[in-house]
This record gives structure tokens, sequence and C-alpha cells, in this order.
């Protein structure tokens, strides 16, 4: 299924597509923080490593990471969120700005904390995590800046994705306006879901939850073939969308339309050294080749490779055009 399904792309169309292709981000902006070293001795104060610090890393993450990918593959991408007025957001905005990457639909909130998260790694794996970030959500003014730029800019994209992250920027004031929209033009809207905001999804195009988040939204277990069919059309009803696209790890991803179709998509990652940010990456590689013509099993299976190419490195990672053409046309 997933040769035949390969065979059916013609990536170096759609990558010329791509170029002609804009998206609208909307979410939760964050930075990762990677602190890289050595570990050879365990603590005499706690059974914990000694990790010897050689460098650290500063990398977009969360909705900015989503942002990023769409860049790295050569579409062009606007991005709309909050940061706060500390040194951690204005690296957000230096980042953004090195890759021409417009800032200006960003709020700065002060007082408000920059989403931060940590991770400690050591000879290539991750040793721990510390977040630092604030849950509550943003301002009424921020709202309204947000708001009016997805009303500006509305017009000039191709689709919309929203990275929700339950950091508090997907409020039900912006997310009934983004979906009072898409009713007027039937623009398509591709939404990353986080648990507490199910409730807010309704109508969307496209949603790609995660197993755990498709068992919450459907408040059953998938245990075998037969669960897993029925929360995939338990989600489909719910939310009245077009499609959802479950992702599974190392089982890969399984693909619910509509009209009934099932279309199941082995993982196709050949080493797994990080899986952070591969969600980033599915919703951006997905969206993107829907937006620029692909249908919706083509455009998971470009988001499979995708997905398949960034767990291999070590970090929050994105797809240039070239990786994603040879993984389609190795595989074919």
């Amino acid at each position: 299924m997933l040769r035949q399904l390969t065979r059916k792309i013609n990536i170096h169309r759609l990558l010329q597509r791509f170029q002609k292709t804009s998206l609208l981000v909307v979410g939760d902006i964050m930075i990762d923080e990677f602190i890289w070293g050595k570990v050879s001795r365990i603590s005499p104060e706690a059974p914990v490593p000694v990790v010897a610090v050689t460098h650290d890393t500063l990398l977009l993450g969360g909705t900015a990471n989503v942002v990023n990918n769409i860049h790295s593959l050569g579409g062009q991408v606007l991005l709309t969120g909050v940061i706060g007025g500390d040194r951690m957001g204005k690296k957000i905005e230096e980042l953004l700005a090195e890759r021409g990457i417009d800032v200006g639909g960003i709020a700065v909130e002060r007082g408000r904390s920059t989403t931060v998260k940590t991770r400690i790694i050591a000879h290539s794996q991750q040793v721990v995590r510390f977040d630092r970030e604030n849950l509550g959500p943003i301002r009424r003014q921020s709202q309204e800046r947000l708001i009016n730029y997805i009303d500006t800019h509305w017009g000039q994209v191709d689709g919309v994705i929203v990275s929700d992250y339950g950091k508090g920027v997907i409020t039900p004031g912006l997310m009934e306006f983004i979906m009072d929209k898409r009713r007027a033009d039937g623009k398509l809207v591709a939404v990353d879901p986080q648990v507490n905001n199910f409730g807010l999804y309704t109508g969307v195009t496209v949603l790609t939850p995660n197993s755990q988040e498709a068992e919450a939204a459907a408040g059953q277990q998938v245990k075998d073939e037969e669960s897993l069919k029925e929360v995939g059309r338990h989600l489909l009803e719910r939310f009245a969308s077009q499609a959802v696209l479950i992702t599974r790890g190392e089982e890969g991803m399984v693909l619910f339309e509509r009209m009934g179709e099932i279309t199941k998509v082995p993982t196709v990652a050949k080493e797994v050294y990080d899986v952070t940010g591969a969600g980033d990456t599915v919703i951006s590689t997905l969206t993107f080749a829907l937006a620029a013509g692909s249908d919706f099993p083509q455009a998971a299976v470009l988001a499979n490779y995708a997905a398949g190419i960034v767990v291999g490195k070590v970090g929050t990672a994105t797809v240039t055009p070239e990786e994603l053409e040879k993984a389609v046309t190795e595989y074919v």
C-alpha cells in the first residue's frame, strides 16, 4: 500500500508547487534549549549522572518549529502568536529574522514568560528535560492583535495551521474567529490538537492527534484493529472534519476520511534518535502538501516520510526538499 501510494506522488512537481504555496501558522511559540555534554561519573550527592557540559544550542520550538519546517521545505509562511518580553522572546525573534520570516504577527506580553523547554543531552541521549512556561490564557489585547493579524492576512494564504500546545494562545475567542472565517470561504484549516481544547476544533479540515490524544477525545482505548477504527470514526463524527490523521509512533499513522476511507501508513524511520518536534513536522508537511494540491492519502504519506527523516536527527529538526525527494524516490 505504501509503495503504491508513493508511486502516485510526483514529488518533483509537488516541491515546485511548494514554492508558490503559503500558510499561516497560529499557536504557542516556544524555544527549545539543548545543553550538550558527556557523562563519566555518578554524583556522590545522589544517584544521578554528572553531565560535563560542552556546549548549548537554542532552536525554534513549538509553533515556531512548525513555521521553521514550512520554511525549510521552501514555502511561504506567516506566524502569529505570543512571546514574553524577555531574553528568550527576543532570541526567538532573532532566529526567525535570520530565516527571513516576518515577526510582525507576534505579540509581546510584558510580564509573561516565553515558553522554554530545556533538554540535557549526553552521548546523544536525553537525560532530563525541564520547562519554564506560563500556562495562563493570553491577555485580551494580545488576542485582539492576533485576530487582527489573521483577518488581515487570511486572504493571502492557502491554508492555516493551528498548533495548540495548551500554553494559553489558542483561546475560545481566537478559535471561534478562525472557524467563522473558515465557514465563510472553506479555507483549509489543520489542527495539531491539545486535549484540554478538544471542544474548540469542530469543523476544521483535518486534525493530527497522537494515539493518547485520540483515545482521550474518543473516550476509548485502542486495543486492536477494530477499536482503532472505532476511535477514528468517533473523531470524524465528533469534530465534523474531513479527515483525522492519528500518529502512532513506531506503528506509523492511520488516516480516516469522511467518506469512510481508511489508509494505514507504516513508519519508514530507519533509525530513531530523537522524536522531539516530530509532530510539528507531521502537521507542517501534511498541511503544506494539501495546500499544494495533494489529496489526503498522498499528503499523509509525505508527512510520514518527513517524520521518518527528523526522528533520525538529534534535536528539534526540519526537512529539506532534497531530503524529502530522496526519501520518496528511494522507496519507489
